[in-house]
């Protein structure tokens, strides 16, 4: 044999079972940076998961405690409305008892003037005794009507001698007066009366001015 062919076979050769060997180890390491990395990233992935459900969950309450908020109001604004719807409706319906029958009170009025009108053309003074006992019945029956009006709250207009007010007052005359000052009521031809403090009719009166 040659020399040449003598070095060529002394290079060693690497059996089959070794190159085996040496890739099983570098599989092996690479599994055991993989399961390192998959160790450390879960823990991360868990920060940020908690750090997040720790954000909604501010979010959250925040965005209930406003709606919260907003429903207190509107129930303390419900509960206003409705005080002030009873209040109203308890206004109306006093309102409707005071002046329900204030229509037949008033055709009353008409009753209560031709009586009066009736007892003031009479004479006093006449001897007839039929004459004194009807006036004195026409006076009882007056009187009766005035308890039944002043029994509902209906009471007079004072004029005479008064300041004239267009509020409870119409005026169908006006003279002139040197004993009265100027808008001064001096005769009343009609009463006025008012129902509950408010006005039933108002009264027909002569008013006074100064004389020009």
């Amino acid at each position: 044999m040659t020399k040449k062919t003598q070095k060529k076979m002394s290079i060693p050769i690497k059996s089959k079972n070794e190159d085996a060997v040496v890739g099983q180890k570098k599989e092996s390491e690479k599994d055991q940076i993989n399961a390192s990395k998959k160790v450390d990233a879960p823990e991360k992935t868990n920060e940020t998961n908690e750090t997040e459900s720790r954000e909604e969950l501010i979010m959250k309450l925040a965005a209930f405690k406003q709606e919260t908020e907003e429903e207190h109001e509107r129930l303390l604004r419900l509960s206003a409305e409705f005080e002030n719807y009873k209040k109203r409706m308890t206004r109306q319906m006093d309102d409707f008892r005071k002046y329900s029958n204030e229509a037949l009170l008033k055709e009353l009025l008409s009753v209560v003037d031709n009586l009066e009108r009736a007892i003031q053309t009479s004479d006093d003074e006449t001897e007839n005794s039929h004459n004194a006992c009807i006036i004195k019945g026409v006076e009882m029956t007056l009187n009766e009507i005035l308890k039944i009006l002043n029994k509902f709250h209906v009471t007079p207009i004072e004029t005479m001698g008064k300041p004239f007010d267009p509020a409870f007052h119409e005026a169908v005359m006006q003279s002139e007066s040197d004993k009265h000052e100027d808008n001064t009521i001096i005769n009343e031809f009609q009463k006025g009366y008012l129902l509950h403090g408010r006005l039933l009719r108002p009264a027909m009166v002569e008013v006074s001015k100064e004389k020009s």
